[in-house]
């Protein structure tokens, strides 16, 4: 981790308009409610540029709404010293983690999959709910949300 107290955690999909922007809020959210404001720095971003400076998509900011998150991000696309500047980086899934291992061939940032904060019921890769129904959307939350602990705890020692 950094040299100093603080910790960065990004979080990359491929757009950054659902997955991505709501584990950012959801782990702020997890944050906030530990009170461990201040430790931590949360950021999202896609490995595509085609949303940059929109919102999070709709659909997925009602369904964290409904569980108290409010999604303030915008998006951007992921860049190589991001590589550098963050502690963890997150992909979504294993198409991401790929995307962004070819960016650099040694980031200092330690690259993870969403899943590696999970059990063995989850999946290896957290479903892309964009043209899905609204039942995509609440189980993307719930796997971020079941991950947040452990993404805390790992960042935490």
């Amino acid at each position: 981790m950094s040299h100093s107290k603080t910790c960065s955690v990004l979080f990359v999909c491929l757009g950054n308009i659902c997955r991505s922007p709501a584990g950012e809020g959801l782990l702020q959210h997890s944050i906030d409610t530990r009170q461990l404001q201040g430790d931590i720095e949360i950021d999202s971003a896609g490995t595509i540029g085609y949303h940059t400076g929109k919102p999070a998509d709709h659909r997925m900011r009602i369904a964290a709404l409904n569980r108290g998150v409010e999604l303030l991000s915008q998006s951007r696309k992921i860049t190589v010293k991001d590589l550098h500047s963050f502690d963890l980086v997150i992909a979504m899934d294993r198409e991401n983690l790929a995307d962004i291992q070819r960016m650099t061939p040694e980031p200092t940032a330690e690259l993870k999959l969403l899943s590696d904060f999970l059990g063995d019921n989850w999946p290896s890769d957290v479903p892309d709910p964009y043209y899905g129904g609204d039942e995509g959307f609440e189980y993307v939350l719930d796997m971020i949300e079941a991950a947040c602990p452990s993404i805390i705890d790992s960042i935490s020692t």
